[in-house]
This record gives C-alpha cells, structure tokens and sequence, in this order.
C-alpha cells in the first residue's frame, strides 16, 4: 500500500492511503471470485479507480484443500487513474493453507496477510504441502498477520439462523467480506440488496450471509487490531464526469457486438459451443435478444461456425466465438467464409496452449493462427482489444470492417482482459457513427461477384431476392461471372484479389501514432492486447525517471497501419512484450524490416509493471 504524502491518522481513526492491492484467494468452493466482485462494485460504488484479475483453476471442483485448486480474485483501488491489477498485493486474505502457500510469494513485504486460522488442521497443512505450521515456525514474520478463526466465529454468527454445519460455513466468505468492508470503509448495502436478490427463494440463505456480513464489519468496529495494522481509507479518484458502470472485457464484447449489428442496422446470429474462457459470451448475448440477437449454442466448433456463416448468406451479421482451439476446428470453414466473401467476425478469447494447455490462464499465442493459420492463401482482418472498455469499440470497429469489406474479421481478447474489469464511462450511442448496410436487390446485371471499386467487396445479395438467386461456395469462382473456375490463370487473380482487399483496409484506417511519448527516442515498446496497462504504467514511470521511452499499442494487427514502419525505425531500439514466445516480432520483422526485439511472458499471468520497468532499464543502461 503506497502511503500518500498526506498520510495521516483520521479521529475515526483511518490511514488515508494512496492505492491498495488486495487478493483474495481460498479453495474454489470458498466464493472468492463472488467475494472478489462483490467487493470490487462497492469499491467502484465509493468512486475508486480500478481494475481486477480474477484466477481460478482449471479444474471444476478440484480436491478441496489443495494447491491445484485454489481460486483467487485481485483487486486494485486508488484515488488515481488505474490500469492494471497491480503488480505485489499490498493484503492478502487467504483462506486456507493452500491459499497461503500459493500466493505468499507475490505478497509484498511488510503487506497485511489476513488468514483464516480456522482452516489450519493437520490434514490442510499436509494437503498443502506445509512441514511445519507456518503461523508458528516464523515463515510470516515478513508480514504484518492478522490470524482469526473465520470459520468459527462465522458458525457464531449464523448459528440462530437454523442452517446445517456445512451451509453456515460457506458464509464465511461473506464474514471476511464484511471484515475486509469495514477495513477500507466500504459500504454493505448493495451486498445486502445482492444476497436478497439472489437468495430470494430460499430467504435463509440470504438471512445467515447478511448475518455474516454484519459479523465481520462488526468484528473489525470492536477489535483491538495488532500492532501497525489500522482501518484506511482511500479517497475517491477524479474520473472524467459522466455515467459509469463495472463492466468486463466478454460483456463488453457482448455489446459491442450488438451496437455494431444495430449500427449497420442488421440482425445478429452468434452461434458458439462453450469453451473456457469465451462462454459467457453466449450468456450475455443470449440475454440481448430483444435488440434483434439470436443465439444458437451448437454441438461443436465446426457447426457453430457454419451457422453464423449461414446467417451472413442469409443477410445478417454472422458471429462465432471461441478460444485458440476452437480457432483451430474453425479454420476450414473461416476459409469458407474468405472464399464465398460473407461478413463474418470471429471472436478469440485466447487461453494457454498448446492443445488444452491453460485453459483459464491469459496468454496472447493465437496472434499467427489468426494472421496466417489457414490452408491456402486465405487473408482476413485482424484486430485486438487492449482493456475491458476497449472490447466494446473493438467489437464494433470488428462488425465495421467485415460488413463494408465482406470479409471475416477477426477479434483478439484474452482471458486476462475477458474477466478483468474496470469503471467504463457509458458511451453516447447517438455519436457512434452508423455504417448502414444495403443489400443488393438490383437484378440488372447482376451477378454475386460485382465490385466495388475502392473496397474490392463483393456485392451482399440475400437469397431468394428476385433476380439476384445465386450460389456460392468453396470452390473457386470466375473473377468476371462468379461461376465455378479451374483456369489456372483466374486463380491467381483471385488470390491476388483477396490480398489485396485486405491490405487496401489500411487505406482507410487512422494512420499509426504513439500513445503515449515522442515519435522518435531512444526506445519504443510495441504493444498489443491486454498488455496495454502494464506497459503504459511502465512507460509513465520511465518518463518520468528522465528516458526517452515512447509507447505504441496496436489494436489494428492485419493489416498494419500506414505509417507504422516509420514510427519504429525511428528509434534506436524496439521492444515488444508480448505473452508468447514472440509472435508479433516475427511479423514485424517479416512486414516491416525492424530490427525489433522481444519480451516475452508465458506463466499464465499478465506483466508485471515493476517487471517491465527493470527490463527496460536494463537494456538502457547496457545500450540496446
């Protein structure tokens, strides 16, 4: 916890505290992802800048008690602009042994360690692979320990409420919930209003939550806390005026999606098959069907796809979604899509690979499979958010591009930036710029394979349209009258054709800019995706230290932006962090013929700012 210059001990008494770090990690059945949430819309509820990274196992239900199964939910406030999670949490709650041994490490020293005692039997310490009790063998004396039998007191507090054993104790979440509400003054009343809501049909469960809720901000009012650990307060942040609401990467890709459907002015099909961590884009979409969304969860990738490219023959904006595996069933038919010429937007929130690899880790390895990854010369757009707002304007630039170039698009998230969340400003909807779309219903002439001059796209007939029946298909077709070709000669037209439409995309994109620095340095850090926080945090500190460091984020991979080659052969070196083992240097290289360098990152986690500031330090020093 950074303590502000004006750090000071209020009447109440509270440390005014400049922005925390807290993670909250137990077993995956101890509801640390709802207490994480539930504590994260109370702390944008006080006016708090955030931002969060929930990470939880692989497994669904792991052995209890293991270091496997532990579920965890970071969280970090300020009374400043934020843009990641943090990097050392500043207080760590953990649950159970298991929770201690796997997220000590990250805790910074002299951080508050808030520990569940309760959990701590012999069989929990073996299971967790302790020796020794580490609240007696002196291994947290690093740490300022706050140990209380959470368990206990939370089967005290509930006890009137009538529940069974094994009921009241999973209320011990919402016990340290109302400790830890009453730590950083956070106020109860929408987790109150929550717990109603949720357990209206079985109003004993909300009673014994609410009741442990009460018990913990209760406890912390009357404790006499250890030495050198007090109640703070971190005062609200200067947002931008405006209307905000907590919002994640796949729910913002969700309305993206439909804002960029209602702006082209056509319906939506979005066909998937679950596949961690893209599912609840299914969830989300399928409760939007009243702005003309129709959701079709299928029996596999491959008919999912075809479904959505079905929906775009038929004239409405045809979407999939899935991860990196699932990208890899859908290829054949994403090459269907590029060779019939049908809008068609693919969304990739990628996972760890290869095969089943991490499959709710974050990493950013799919950037080649979307670039290249098809069979034969079968080129489409890619894009990328870079934070959890950004997938809602991604999402529309997404649905843009495939309906005016009648192209498969494809958009780039990640676990990392799917499940964080952030305050996001509610956008002014009448100020997004509507792309009308209009089918072709005139039969003069017509044949599927007309052109327009300045896209190359193809003309969008719906079937059935008298006059403007047509086939389309996988084979190729006459450049001329769009019937099915084996001239040699053709095919290479096509292919070009197909590039071409492509690359001329860049023609009518902004031309590439630093975000964040002067446009020539001493280095530039080349980002994409979700690595965009880190990064920018990192540039803003080594700007301020004196170097001459400069941030570009790319949000549009392929094509590049116009102007690109000559932002980055404007600096002495390139860095591009990435999480994976080097993909977008080798496309740099390859396009743009600089010498760019990698750093890469491939643990399942996100950068680290501090990480990336001693890296960039380094090479500073030594001169690369």
């Amino acid at each position: 916890m950074e303590t502000s210059a004006a750090a000071r001990v209020q009447p109440n008494p509270r440390e005014i505290l400049d922005s925390v770090v807290i993670r909250f990690a137990g077993d995956s059945g101890d509801g640390m992802q709802l207490t994480g949430s539930q504590f994260t819309t109370a702390t944008a509820d006080a006016g708090n800048d955030l931002a969060t990274f929930p990470d939880f196992p692989a497994e669904i239900r792991a052995p209890a008690g293991t270091t496997y199964g532990v579920s965890g939910y970071q969280i970090h406030f300020a009374a400043h602009d934020v843009q990641t999670p943090g990097d050392a949490p500043d207080v760590l709650v953990a649950m159970n042994p298991a929770a201690l041994k796997v997220n000590t490490e990250a805790l910074r020293p002299g951080g508050l360690l808030v520990i569940n005692t309760g959990a701590f039997t012999p069989n929990n310490l073996k299971k967790a692979g302790y020796e020794n009790d580490p609240l007696e063998d002196g291994s947290l004396d690093a740490f300022r320990v706050l140990a209380l039998d959470i368990s206990k007191m939370t089967l005290a507090a509930v006890k009137h409420v009538g529940l069974g054993s094994k009921e009241a104790n999973r209320c011990k979440n919402m016990w340290t919930l109302g400790l830890m509400y009453w730590l950083f003054g956070r106020e109860r009343e929408q987790t109150v209003a929550w717990l109603e809501r949720k357990f209206a049909k079985r109003p004993k469960l909300a009673e014994a939550n609410i009741a442990a809720l009460n018990a913990g901000h209760i406890y912390g009012e009357n404790a006499e806390l250890p030495h050198g650990i007090s109640a703070y307060e971190v005062p609200a942040a200067t947002l931008t005026p405006g209307e905000y609401r907590n919002i994640n990467g796949n729910e913002a890709t969700a309305w993206g999606l439909v804002t960029g459907a209602r702006l082209a002015g056509l319906e939506m099909v979005y066909g998937s098959y679950p596949i961690t961590p893209a599912s609840n884009l299914l969830h989300h979409l399928a409760r939007l069907k009243h702005y003309g969304v129709t959701t079709f969860q299928a029996e596999d990738e491959i008919a999912a796809i075809g479904a959505a490219v079905g929906a775009s023959f038929g004239g409405a904006v045809g979407v999939t979604g899935t991860s990196g595996p699932g990208v890899a069933l859908k290829s054949e038919t994403i090459g269907l899509a590029i060779a019939a010429e049908l809008p068609l937007v693919i969304v990739d929130v990628q996972r760890g690979g290869p095969s089943t690899g991490l499959p709710t880790k974050t990493e950013q390895s799919d950037l080649l499979q979307a670039v290249w990854g098809r069979n034969g010369d079968a080129p489409l757009a890619v894009l990328a958010a870079a934070t959890p707002g950004d997938c809602f304007y991604m999402a529309i630039e997404a649905v843009r591009i495939a309906v005016k170039y009648m192209t498969p698009v494809m958009l780039l998230t990640d676990g990392y930036v799917a499940n964080s969340s952030e305050p996001w400003p509610l956008p002014d909807i009448g100020a997004l710029t509507p792309f009308p779309v209009e089918h072709h219903d005139d039969p003069e002439g017509f044949h599927p394979f007309l052109r327009d001059d300045n896209t190359l796209a193809r003309v969008w007939a719906i079937p059935g349209t008298p006059g403007t029946e047509h086939r389309i298909g996988g084979l190729e077709k006459d450049r001329h009258t769009g019937h099915i070709s084996y001239d040699p000669h053709n095919h290479h037209r096509m292919t070009q054709l197909r590039h071409d439409k492509i690359a001329g995309i860049a023609r009518n994109l902004e031309r590439a800019k630093v975000d964040q620095g002067d446009e020539e340095g001493d280095l530039l850090l080349v980002g994409w995706g979700s690595t965009y926080g880190s990064i920018s945090q990192a540039v803003r500190v080594l700007r301020e230290r004196g170097h001459r460091v400069s941030h570009l984020h790319l949000r549009h991979i392929w094509p590049l932006q116009e102007g690109l080659g000559a932002i980055l052969h404007s600096f002495k070196s390139v860095l591009v962090p990435e999480l994976n083992n080097g993909q977008l240097v080798k496309l740099l290289r390859a396009e743009l013929d600089v010498d760019a360098e990698s750093l890469t990152r491939v643990t399942g986690q996100p950068f680290r700012i501090g990480g990336l500031i001693e890296a960039v330090s380094e090479r500073l020093r030594n001169g690369t």
